[in-house]
């Protein structure tokens, strides 16, 4: 009996090697970078490491994930008495979002970090943009912004109102999953400068400023500017997510100016959402549910004047 077993046992330790049965290991966990930008603005706005450690609380229940806040605007290290710049904190990484100041100053722009960013796309990296993060200059940044998650704030062309969009209606996404309607008054920007197309790109938030918000004020300039005048009773976009030609994904969302909008279960849900569909995770069928508390919400706050 026994000659009979070993050959056997041989041909099934065979066939689940063959399959990967025998020797298959759990998934690696996905590891998702999120970076904060320096502190700015009044308190209660632009609360970037504030905003990014809820988001790694609220992720901290989902299976296949790990996260890493980066304070200050980008990952660091100590050389010698000064601190440089940190290029292991990107080894290995699935997904990097940037909530931070835009513009001339965004932390992307800096020194080598646009070659960094085109690099980690190149490998499929998700890129994830919010607030005034989808802000950069035109011209060769955002020529990157295109590549990266396919639009971009352009200054003057897109607008940053003070308003309250309603939104009622989602397209069927992973990113959406669970989302349902709400509204927040916020610095919810929009016209944004799009990749010519708008090609892999998808607009998740949607609503219709009304004449009123068409007009302004805007934060800054102040306005109106005359085509955003002219476009009365367009849908906008506030937030969208992109299919990148390498086989990446990225998103850009243009709310965040107030911290205590966060509160809002489905604009916390809809952004959690996004990291984990950038990260190629699967959405939830329900998307990801948190249940920060009130001591969450307002911890880790940067101190201001």
């Amino acid at each position: 009996m026994k000659s009979l077993l070993k050959p056997v046992l041989a041909l099934v330790v065979a066939v689940l090697a063959a399959t990967g049965c025998a020797t298959s290991k759990p998934a690696a966990p996905k590891k998702v970078l999120l970076i904060a930008g320096r502190p700015s603005h009044p308190p209660g706005m632009h609360e970037f490491r504030a905003g990014m450690m809820l988001f790694q609380k609220c992720l901290e229940q989902v299976p296949g994930i790990t996260v890493q806040v980066a304070s200050n605007g980008w990952p660091t290290r100590l050389e010698g008495d000064k601190r440089v710049d940190d290029a292991a904190a990107f080894e290995g990484v699935d997904a990097v979002v940037i909530y931070a100041d835009g513009g001339g100053g965004h932390p992307a722009l800096q020194g080598n970090r646009t070659q960094l960013f085109d690099e980690l796309a190149r490998r499929g990296v998700g890129l994830g943009f919010a607030h005034y993060g989808v802000e950069v200059p035109k011209g060769d940044p955002g020529a990157a912004m295109h590549r990266w998650v396919g639009g971009y704030y352009e200054h003057m062309f897109s607008v940053n109102p003070m308003w309250k969009p309603e939104f009622k209606e989602f397209p069927k996404h992973p990113v959406t999953r669970g989302v349902k309607p709400f509204a927040t008054h916020d610095e919810w920007y929009f016209n944004m400068r799009w990749v010519p197309g708008n090609q892999g790109v998808t607009p998740i938030l949607t609503a219709t400023p009304d004449d009123k918000v068409r007009r302004g004020p805007y934060v800054y300039p102040k306005g109106p500017y005359d085509h955003i005048v002219a476009d009365s009773g367009r849908t906008e976009t506030m937030m969208w997510v992109c299919e990148r030609p390498d086989g990446g994904r990225g998103f850009g969302f243009t709310g965040g100016h107030t911290h205590q909008n966060w509160s809002d279960p489905n604009q916390r849900k809809v952004l959690l959402n996004a990291v984990l569909w950038i990260s190629k995770l699967p959405v939830p069928k329900d998307g990801v549910n948190s249940t920060p508390s009130e001591t969450d919400l307002v911890a880790n706050q940067d101190p201001k004047k």
